[in-house]
């Protein structure tokens, strides 16, 4: 019994860490299929979502779902600003618009820093008390944590599939030129998926924020697991980010219990040089002819 409840605490616990990848991720993949950059300062939106988050229950009094809900919507007209200002100069220029975001990332973190100082910080819990799942005993926070992720990825798949503006946005992420040619604005297309990328990793760190301390240096270890989980599952592949993610949340929970963390994230990156060298495409990718 006592090995079931091992396995199933830690199953668990890899499918929440893997919902809140898949945000990551997600966004990840938007903003680089839309503009064709590798953005370095994904990390450091999902660290002001979780500050955002953290100041709306702690210091405005709202309630969780509100907050989240606040936190996606001021990451989006951020996300929106930052490309207009930022990277706007360097569309269709790749290697000077990552450099950009590198930029970006640095204002970013140590504006955070001097706004709210360099000590972890901790989020009251989202709820209190268990829920008993079989042999699992999930605390109710992180039901609520779950549940949540669910209901944004929800959300982002009625958005891109079923509205308009969703499906010009899938348009370029799979292919720019024809999307243009077929009169899809490029100009709005753009400050969309960098806004949308943002939110989601907003949302991620707001999610997070109940879970785990606060503080400006959160968002390296987020960011480089979302960019594995785009290795993964290929770049560009929303579906092989979907996968990735709750594989790479599986495994590294899998490992971290039975292996230890350090022995657990080296085997991971094995993994990754393995997918490179057979698979570049990643699971569910395609290859560039």
């Amino acid at each position: 019994m006592d090995l079931y409840f091992l396995l199933g605490q830690t199953l668990t616990n890899g499918l929440i860490v893997g919902l809140l990848y898949l945000l990551m991720a997600i966004g990840f993949t938007l903003v680089f299929g839309v503009m064709r950059i590798v953005n370095f300062a994904h990390g450091e939106f999902y660290m002001l979502g979780a500050f955002a988050a953290f100041l709306c229950v702690t210091q405005w009094n709202l309630s969780f779902f509100p907050a989240v809900l606040a936190t996606f919507a001021l990451a989006v007209v951020l996300g929106w600003l930052c490309e207009l200002v930022v990277l706007k100069p360097f569309r269709g220029d790749e290697l000077n618009g990552m450099i950009a975001t590198i930029g970006l990332a640095m204002i970013l973190q140590n504006g955070a820093l001097m706004l709210f100082g360099p000590d972890p910080q901790s989020m009251p819990a989202v709820a209190q008390g268990l829920v008993s799942l079989g042999p699992v005993a999930m605390p109710m926070s992180r039901l609520y944590v779950v549940g949540a992720s669910a209901l944004v990825l929800v959300a982002l798949y009625l958005f891109l599939m079923h509205s308009r503006t969703g499906r010009a946005l899938r348009a370029v992420v799979q292919d720019t030129e024809i999307a243009t040619a077929q009169g899809i604005n490029a100009r709005v297309i753009y400050p969309l998926g960098f806004a949308l990328g943002a939110g989601l990793a907003a949302t991620a760190g707001a999610l997070m924020a109940p879970l785990f301390s606060v503080s400006p240096f959160i968002g390296s270890t987020p960011a480089l697991k979302a960019f594995i989980v785009v290795i993964l599952g290929g770049l560009g592949s929303i579906p092989g980010a979907a996968l990735a993610s709750l594989l790479l949340g599986i495994a590294e929970s899998l490992g971290g219990t039975f292996l230890g963390s350090s022995l657990s994230d080296m085997l991971i990156f094995v993994l990754v040089m393995v997918m490179l060298v057979f698979r570049p495409s990643g699971l569910l990718g395609t290859q560039e002819q």
